[in-house]
């Protein structure tokens, strides 16, 4: 069906005609001008992502149901990230007449179900025409008290740096499905060339299934908040890992006036990043440092937490807070010492 058909409210209406709040927060959702949300006790958290076809997200290898649950949840995770809990969220589109009804109805599938899994409450949003493919933004709002934000400007000297899952596989993932897009383009214009029918294409995943679902299927760690709320730990500083490890603790590093060494032998790597690393000819400790689209949380704990900390389960040790003048320092496996450097992903 073509969107013209319904037209944008009866498009809107069609989208979110079943949607019910599920936090007491919510006063109104969709239906008019502005959501209506009241907080009495606490502080209010709100972020904000764009997301732009070919620049964030391919359509050649990621359906719109998958990428409706991963736009919600890198949101969700930025509201975890502040040590907040997140409650409603706001969905703008632009789309090109390329799209259909059915295509938003799938977009929309995975989008609640990501908010489905933490609760959250889609409030409202935009929709609009758009000349250059699909443009995604959301804004997701949540809630904490004053005394539970966590900035990233409370790391201290001693502190430890902490990173929960594995790192790279994300990076990793987009690599495999970039060059199985690129061998799926050189069949296509050899048979072009010869003028042959272009052949059925299977792409390579076998014994990678886990790279594909860090990279199409991101989550946002809401288990780890709980589970540092459980412990009676609470981070001094925290980011989720969205443009790589390094450059995410820079951040850190430069708003809390710290320095900071990392070891190299304790940044975990799942097996399949470290195989297909070893297929691309990438270093792994390189792909892990810089690759991206984690979503994992890094954040830093005072050094008394450290026995809670080697006990929580999926939750790694990797380093610890210095003094600003000792500099960024990354520990190799062979002990030889390097100055660790932002080169993370750049939206700009």
């Amino acid at each position: 069906m073509e969107i013209a058909k319904l037209g944008e409210f009866g498009l809107i209406d069609r989208l979110t005609k079943d949607i019910k709040p599920q936090n007491e927060s919510t006063r109104y959702g969709v239906g008019d001008d502005c959501a209506v949300l009241h907080y009495p006790d606490s502080e209010v958290l709100i972020t904000t992502d764009m997301l732009m076809e070919g620049v964030h997200f391919d359509l050649t290898y990621i359906d719109l149901e998958h990428l409706g649950w991963k736009s919600a949840m890198v949101n969700i995770s930025d509201i975890f990230a502040m040590n907040g809990i997140p409650r409603q969220m706001t969905v703008s589109l632009a789309l090109s007449k390329r799209f259909s009804v059915e295509d938003l109805e799938a977009f929309y599938s995975g989008l609640r179900m990501a908010c489905n899994k933490w609760n959250v409450d889609i409030v409202g949003g935009d929709t609009t025409s758009s000349y250059t493919g699909l443009a995604i933004s959301i804004t997701c709002i949540g809630e904490a008290r004053k005394e539970d934000i966590v900035y990233r400007n409370g790391a201290k000297e001693t502190d430890l740096i902490c990173v929960s899952g594995d790192l790279g596989a994300a990076y990793m993932g987009l690599q495999l499905l970039e060059r199985e897009k690129a061998v799926y383009y050189q069949m296509v214009d050899e048979a072009k060339k010869k003028g042959r029918p272009i052949p059925d294409f299977q792409p390579d995943f076998a014994g990678k299934e886990y790279l594909l679902q860090r990279q199409l299927k991101t989550e946002a760690r809401g288990d780890i908040i709980q589970r540092l709320r459980e412990a009676n730990i609470r981070p001094t500083s925290m980011m989720d890992i969205s443009d790589g490890l390094s450059s995410e603790l820079m951040h850190i590093c430069k708003q809390s006036h710290v320095g900071c060494r990392v070891f190299e032998k304790q940044i975990p790597i799942d097996y399949q990043t470290a195989v297909m690393a070893e297929e691309l000819n990438m270093n792994v400790t390189t792909c892990a440092l810089n690759g991206g689209e984690d979503y994992e949380l890094l954040f830093t704990v005072p050094i008394g937490d450290h026995e809670k900390i080697e006990a929580m389960e999926d939750v790694k040790l990797i380093g610890h807070i210095t003094k600003e003048s000792l500099g960024h320092i990354l520990v190799t496996r062979d002990d030889q010492e390097f100055e660790l450097k932002a080169q993370g992903w750049q939206p700009l």
